[in-house]
């Protein structure tokens, strides 16, 4: 079957390769040329003159809000959930809260269901809230658009935020296996909103950004570019900004938690999450909205099965080998075929074939996430529960995870788990460090911890959040800037699917999530993540210098389009002018303009 590609009848058609080379400034193009696709900035203006970013318009900052306020309400609720399960209710509690005078040392708590169940629980929650992405990136991308999606979602999450906040009720608190299945209930309820929301919002932030590379001359007389590319790095370093000052409502969901009971603590994010709906109904005329194709999946697959079918023998190897010779993508372009003799099947032109072949890079970037949120997920609840079996000086042992979103700027010392176990009075018995009690087992059993302070912790949540900056950032960007227009909802879910996988690897290893194990639980992610790491810097170490190539892929003013589509069926469009910003150059610009 591959012989198909010796065939000379029909002149190759440019390949991907041949695109990025066709842009590139070190293939004899004339430096003083105009690049395609920006307002008169020229090869050698772009080597030697300093990018700067653009002014952000308000509906960036208004979608940059929704994601704060959706995850304030997310991880002040879902921090909470290790004590909320594995923790029994604190002496003389109905609401999980803990008495004044054993604050020093109490932990809240409510349905005491063990380490087990609310590992469990808190992986598959985990598990859940990753894989929904792909189910909201599917309708936005085919249905809806990625503001109706998010709009109608956000009402979905609402009612699971309600639900939770009726699980930890004093009433249902009085019979655990109720307030356990109204947890789980809105478990699911809140994974299949928080995820339909989580895939459009990232991309809808950075595409409300609509300008063209530009020249610009500052006050100081010196001549810059603005560069797309720049503002929509700083669009969604200001995003990340937000998803990280809002996990910091955690920290006040904490000390709630421990003082007034978990109802309260449930009730605040609640409160907050309201705000979505209407800042996102209020602030509509200003959105810039991309609409959906209803058929934009299946095309992309179909391009990948075009080029897959001449590629296909039972020769394995020769088949590998076919998949990465830079005519492979040449079968799904109409311009590989004789005029009059292009498949009807095939509606797109040859740059959205350019498009996803870049998006299937993209995507393979993308599956080494796992060992990366692998490793992540270690400080969501098992960190916790070792910081429960510590001296905890009034701290809410569920409080330190809250140094992650913080730890953007702060570095500190790297914490040895090892002596945590060792260090425990109940070392070598049948309990584990968080639950060594005096007097095990009677009606005023307190705390014997380890005398470690419970702020050694700090550390991992500190560099695993440092960590995030260089990765988690750099992945939102990437599946926003290598996805066609009307497919980054889908990609970016897929770049959001690797969370659920890392989960699903972490569920496997529910046996060895036990406390006395957890020095070699720790140690062995290290290990794997820093041999993965050096696998995917020699694997991937190209792509930095070919950026700006690859991003200039399906921005050609005179592209064909899809067939049947009239032009203004692929034009973005600003509900309105924003009172702030006005639009760089235009309102309405043609999607294919756009990162």
């Amino acid at each position: 079957m591959a012989e198909k590609f010796d065939e000379k009848k029909v002149a190759r058609a440019p390949s991907l390769d041949d695109e990025k080379h066709a842009i590139s400034s070190d293939t004899g193009i004339d430096g003083d040329s105009v690049i395609e696709g920006t307002d008169g900035v020229t090869h050698n203006e772009l080597k030697t003159l300093r990018l700067v970013r653009d002014k952000l318009p308000l509906s960036s900052f208004l979608v940059v809000f929704v994601e704060f306020a959706e995850r304030w309400s997310y991880y002040g609720t879902a921090n909470l959930y290790n004590n909320y399960i594995r923790a029994p209710l604190p002496r003389f509690s109905t609401t999980g809260a803990v008495a004044k005078a054993d604050r020093d040392f109490g932990v809240a708590g409510a349905l005491g269901k063990g380490q087990p169940t609310s590992f469990s629980l808190r992986t598959f929650n985990s598990f859940f809230v990753y894989v929904t992405p792909l189910l909201g990136g599917v309708i936005a991308d085919t249905m809806w658009g990625r503001y109706k999606t998010i709009l109608v979602f956000s009402l979905v999450c609402l009612a699971g935020h309600v639900i939770l906040v009726g699980s930890a009720s004093p009433s249902a608190l009085q019979n655990g296996n109720v307030s356990l299945g109204l947890l789980a209930l809105s478990i699911l309820v809140i994974g299949v909103g928080a995820g339909c929301i989580k895939a459009n919002v990232s991309p809808m932030v950075a595409e409300q950004y609509t300008g063209v590379m530009h020249k610009k001359t500052l006050d100081s007389g010196e001549v810059v570019i603005v560069s797309p590319e720049v503002t929509i790095q700083s669009t969604y370093l200001w995003f990340y900004a937000a998803i990280n000052f809002g996990s910091t409502g955690a920290i006040s969901a904490a000390f709630l938690a421990r003082d007034q009971g978990y109802w309260i603590a449930y009730l605040i994010p609640t409160l907050i999450f309201v705000l979505v709906p209407f800042v996102l109904v209020l602030g509509k005329r200003f959105y810039v909205v991309t609409p959906p194709r209803g058929s934009i999946l299946l095309e992309t697959f179909r391009v990948i099965g075009f080029a897959l079918r001449p590629a296909l023998s039972f020769n394995i190897i020769q088949s590998v080998k076919l998949m990465h010779k830079p005519e492979f993508w040449d079968p799904a372009k109409p311009s590989y075929y004789e005029d009059g003799k292009v498949p009807a099947r095939i509606t797109w032109d040859d740059e959205f074939v350019g498009e996803v072949h870049r998006t299937v890079s993209a995507c393979g970037v993308f599956l080494f996430f796992p060992f990366f949120w692998l490793c992540y997920s270690q400080i969501d609840g098992n960190l916790g529960t070792t910081a429960a079996g510590m001296t905890l000086h009034g701290t809410p042992n569920d409080l330190i995870q809250n140094l992650n979103p913080i730890s953007i700027i702060v570095m500190i010392p790297i914490f040895d788990t090892s002596y945590i176990d060792k260090t425990s009075p109940c070392h070598g018995t049948e309990f584990a460090p968080s639950e060594c009690e005096l007097d095990h087992g009677t009606d005023f059993a307190r705390p014997n911890p380890s005398p470690l302070n419970v702020w050694i912790v700090s550390g991992p949540y500190i560099l695993v959040g440092m960590a995030e900056i260089f990765a988690s950032i750099t992945s939102l960007e990437y599946a926003f800037t290598k996805a066609p227009s009307r497919m980054k909802s889908v990609v970016m879910s897929f770049s959001q699917l690797q969370t659920a996988v890392a989960s699903a690897i972490n569920f496997a290893l529910t046996a060895v999530n036990t406390e006395p194990k957890f020095t070699w639980l720790y140690g062995s992610f290290a290990v794997v993540s820093w041999i993965v790491g050096v696998i995917f810097f020699f694997t991937f170490r190209e792509l930095d210098r070919k950026e700006i190539e690859l991003n200039a892929l399906g921005k050609n003013q005179d592209r064909h389009g899809f067939a049947g589509e009239a032009p203004e069926d692929t034009t973005v469009k600003r509900r309105a002018v924003d009172p702030i910003h006005a639009p760089v150059h235009v309102s309405n610009v043609n999607e294919t303009e756009k990162l």
